[in-house]
């Protein structure tokens, strides 16, 4: 090549780079979180009935987890959860149940459900479902969050969140399990009409509970 050849292509060399250089960053589209919260629909409010004195509501959102809502609500249906006791309840972290035998170690006669992680954070009062080792091993266990712990976000399949009668999970006796459990004496859909049972008071209807912040604690699993 000759010098003058030479003296031609640099400056074409060099303006390559410069528009390179120049190019926009391409950036991963940002995460989209779920809505906090949406419209309630009977149709979608779990109502526990608890001995510790009243009734728990539940909102269940089938658009974090179509295919667990639709599990918890046809086994509330069944009359299920009646009589199921919190066999493992953390103080500061969680109440769990969902096991008709008592040791969390059962579930229903139903197949596991493949996992439906979402965004939804792990705060006071959110509904996850409970599982083994296996993403895809939750069945029918499943756990209230007394205070936030979300290292367990997108682990756990979040799918729904108490809207009132928090104070009755409150309420439930610690322990791993507890000496004296508390159950759940009715579980029902809230479209379905029924009334709690004759010991416990009318249905609460309180607002969804407060956010505290807290530290991480071991992630609920059937074992």
């Amino acid at each position: 090549m000759s010098l003058k050849a030479l003296f031609v292509c640099l400056p074409v060399l060099f303006a390559a780079s410069v528009a390179v250089a120049q190019e926009p960053e391409v950036k991963p589209a940002p995460v989209q979180s779920p809505p906090a919260s949406v419209p309630i629909d009977p149709e979608n409010v779990l109502d526990l009935d608890l001995s510790t004195g009243g009734r728990v509501r539940i909102q269940l959102r089938p658009d974090l987890a179509p295919t667990h809502v639709e599990r918890v609500k046809a086994l509330a249906r069944q009359g299920f959860y009646n009589g199921i006791i919190f066999h493992r309840v953390i103080d500061g972290f969680m109440a769990q149940t969902g096991d008709p035998t008592g040791t969390g170690q059962g579930g229903s006669q139903l197949p596991d459900l493949k996992a439906e992680f979402n965004a939804y954070p792990h705060l006071r009062g959110t509904v996850s479902m409970a599982r083994a080792s296996s993403p895809d091993s939750a069945n029918s266990q499943f756990f209230i969050m007394l205070l936030p712990r979300f290292s367990l976000d997108r682990k756990y399949t979040a799918f729904g969140r108490v809207i009132g009668g928090m104070e009755y999970v409150d309420a439930i006796a610690k322990g791993e399990p507890p000496a004296n459990p508390a159950k759940i004496l009715q579980a029902s859909i809230e479209a379905d009409g029924k009334t709690p049972p004759a010991a416990l008071p009318p249905a609460e209807t309180g607002q969804p509970a407060a956010k505290i912040t807290a530290d991480d604690l071991n992630a609920p699993i059937k074992q």
